[in-house]
């Protein structure tokens, strides 16, 4: 039997100015579907998405930008703009509203999860689900490999700026794809061959280093997510790497403290569990939605 082509979701690629900055994003679906906003993190863009886009857009309007300092999201020089995670959110929420989206439910991972946990604080009626693929909001979350960021926070010097410096090129971006992978074969090597050549662009290790410094920022504030969480309750699917150093099987059960209606489901992989369980996650997310009617 032959599949008709209409049947294949076409992914589009897009940009679109939000907040003085030129948001690059892939979207595909649907135009009138529920939205489902895609946050990527660090060192990867919305090019992780692709198989997902696709798994989801038969009935789902989903729409994955690039982040500032990420992949292919421009900030002009004269922006000035300052690398935090409020400046993301910002820069997010404004293009939300470039997009004119005014409901949709969140994929927050890694870094994309304080980045789009603040969209969900500053306009919580328009949050219809979360879904968090190893995207943490709780401090029995962090894992062992922050032990050198935590000591970087408390003792800002150059030397602490340059061990994470180590950290973020070409073997550590290795390190968050290998680690923890049963199946390291079915990691597709253009995945982080990319994010190590987008972030050795001239400048950027400064921007990633900025953002990792400002992380403990989310830290302190990972109070009010709790409170958000347990003033609306939005439906919420952990699916979990269970083998991620960074984010632990303990932050994902952490979230049914405050949501205790909270699905929460492991997967045998690491930090970037899409890259070999796509399948797995993508059914999940499809029978959560169904359930929580988004």
């Amino acid at each position: 039997m032959s599949t008709s082509k209409s049947m294949i979701p076409h992914t589009s690629l897009r940009r679109v100015s939000a907040d003085g900055v030129s948001v690059f994003y892939r979207e595909a679906g649907p135009a009138d579907g529920p939205v489902v906003l895609l946050l990527h993190g660090f060192p990867t863009s919305s090019f992780q998405f692709k198989e997902l886009i696709l798994r989801l857009a038969d009935k789902y309007r989903v729409i994955a930008p690039d982040l500032p300092g990420f992949g292919f999201t421009e900030v002009p020089a004269e922006r000035k703009y300052t690398y935090t995670f409020d400046s993301l959110a910002k820069t997010i929420e404004a293009f939300t509203d470039a997009l004119n989206l005014q409901r949709y439910a969140l994929y927050i991972f890694d870094f994309g999860a304080p980045t789009g946990l603040r969209l969900a604080l500053s306009r919580p009626e328009r949050v219809s689900a979360i879904v968090s693929q190893n995207g943490n909001a709780y401090e029995e979350g962090l894992g062992e490999p922050w032990a050198p960021l935590k000591k970087w926070w408390k003792e800002d010097t150059a030397e602490n700026r340059d061990v994470i410096r180590g950290f973020l090129g070409a073997d550590g971006i290795r390190f968050q794809y290998f680690t923890g992978m049963p199946e390291p074969d079915r990691v597709s090597p253009e995945s982080y061959t990319l994010d190590i050549a987008l972030v050795e662009r001239p400048g950027n290790i400064d921007i990633q280093l900025d953002l990792h410094f400002d992380y403990r920022n989310n830290v302190t504030i990972y109070p009010k997510f709790h409170e958000y969480f347990r003033t609306h309750q939005p439906p919420f699917l952990a699916v979990w790497g269970k083998n991620d150093p960074f984010f632990i099987p303990a932050g994902a059960e952490a979230f049914k403290k405050d949501l205790p209606k909270a699905t929460v489901q492991f997967v045998d992989a690491g930090h970037f569990a899409l890259e070999t369980h796509v399948v797995e996650i993508a059914e999940a997310m499809r029978s959560f939605f169904e359930s929580a009617k988004i």
